[in-house]
């Protein structure tokens, strides 16, 4: 039998040949995270709780009677999302976990499809499996398939958001949003985009939906005073175990209160500098000024706030699909160094070196945080200090490389400074 069906007519160039070898490898990752990681499970499963809360709305029963004094899994979503996570319980857990997982993979290769498309690539691209199979080979996707939580579909919703966005439909946008900000309001943050942009109409409907869904879920609930007294207080909270924050660290290796509040402060002044000069200066290239931002504020978030772990930096898909824009500020090995410290699956416990290595592995998502805030602000403030030598910062702080032959206006400005 012959096999020159296989040979691509037009696999004569090196990216034919790569994307060809890279379907293959993707595909089969995504089913190996799907099928064999996330079904087999693991000690920690996000599922348990929400499927009993669930369960007990479905039955007029109580929700939120989590023992916060344990380190297990908490029902940490407010009424709204138990009114619409309640379909789950319809089913056996087994067979409702599965599904579940199912649909996140479905939400998750969506996501990273409209994500394509946002950026300029189709499915015929090298991108596009290059994309699939670092995504589903990180930590983030599979912890978040292995278990079992909402993130996936938070994701899809950040990622019609910034879709819509750009497209300048604000009340699509607005949509996308508010139905994340019902279950999970992680992206909150991103309303600071349409604020600078002065797309007001986003939040007639981002605020409007939670609202709305909130007053109908709470006559529903049997006690929704118990979120407001007892879970949001905990949520509030910043506990010293599986945070990744500055705060949570901080005090699980027992640093000092002021040099947590330091560290955290210069970080801070480095996110507010930074939102500035892409405010300033960055926001009519809107592709760059929204993806980069939306990094931004996010991991200002996780990392400054009172809670983060590992699997949030998922939703840092857009701000690293930017390192395709010639002026990205992810084009550099600090940047990359950042990526590998909150991306990467790797375990860094050592038998041999049990300190070190479990700081190294305990820290490195603190320290890839940290390090990415630390790079895009040394880029933007980097390529403001050349703009402004040159006086070209009426014209922007684009990198000089990609600025156009020297107009007889700029020729003069130069010469006006010897």
């Amino acid at each position: 039998m012959s096999l020159s069906f296989l040979e691509p007519r037009n696999g004569r160039t090196t990216a034919d040949v790569v994307r060809f070898a890279l379907w293959p490898i993707a595909i089969m990752t995504v089913l190996n995270r799907a099928i064999v990681r996330a079904v087999n499970g693991d000690f920690t499963n996000d599922f348990i709780p929400v499927y009993r809360a669930a369960l007990a709305f479905l039955n007029r029963e109580p929700v939120y009677t989590a023992n916060f004094d344990s380190v297990d899994p908490h029902y940490l979503y407010q009424p709204s999302a138990t009114m619409l996570l309640s379909p789950l319980a319809i089913i056996d857990p087994e067979r409702s976990r599965w599904l579940f997982i199912l649909a996140s993979t479905i939400a998750i290769v969506l996501a990273l499809y409209i994500l394509l498309k946002i950026f300029g690539f189709g499915l015929n691209s090298v991108a596009a499996p290059a994309l699939l199979l670092a995504v589903f080979a990180s930590e983030t996707v599979t912890n978040t398939l292995v278990f079992t939580n909402f993130n996936g579909f938070v994701l899809l919703g950040e990622v019609a958001f910034i879709y819509w966005l750009l497209q300048r439909k604000d009340l699509s946008a607005g949509v996308a949003m508010g139905l994340t900000l019902a279950i999970k309001p992680i992206l909150a943050p991103l309303l600071i985009i349409p604020l600078m942009t002065k797309q007001w109409k986003v939040f007639i409907t981002a605020i409007a939906i939670p609202v709305v869904l909130l007053v109908i879920a709470w006559p529903l609930s049997v006690d929704p005073m118990e979120f407001i007294d007892r879970t949001l207080p905990y949520l509030l909270e910043s506990r010293d175990y599986f945070n990744s924050a500055i705060v949570g660290n901080g005090r699980y290796y027992g640093l000092p209160e002021l040099l947590i509040y330091g560290i955290r402060g210069v970080l801070g002044v480095m996110v507010l500098v930074s939102l500035w000069l892409l405010y300033r200066y960055c926001r009519e290239d809107r592709l760059f000024f929204i993806a980069t931002t939306s990094g931004l504020v996010l991991t200002a978030h996780w990392l400054l706030g009172s809670l983060g772990q590992m699997y949030y930096s998922m939703l840092l898909f857009p701000l690293l699909m930017t390192v395709v824009l010639k002026n990205s500020v992810l084009r550099n090995w600090p940047a990359w160094l950042a990526i590998y410290g909150f991306m990467s699956y790797d375990r860094w416990l050592s038998g041999r070196f049990p300190t070190g290595g479990r700081a190294m592995d305990y820290m490195r998502t603190t320290f890839g945080w940290s390090l990415l805030i630390i790079v895009i602000f040394s880029v933007l403030i980097g390529r403001y200090f050349a703009a402004r030598s040159d006086g070209r910062l009426d014209d922007g702080i684009e990198p000089e490389y990609l600025l156009p032959e020297s107009s007889p206006a700029q020729t003069t400005k130069q010469l006006e400074k010897y």
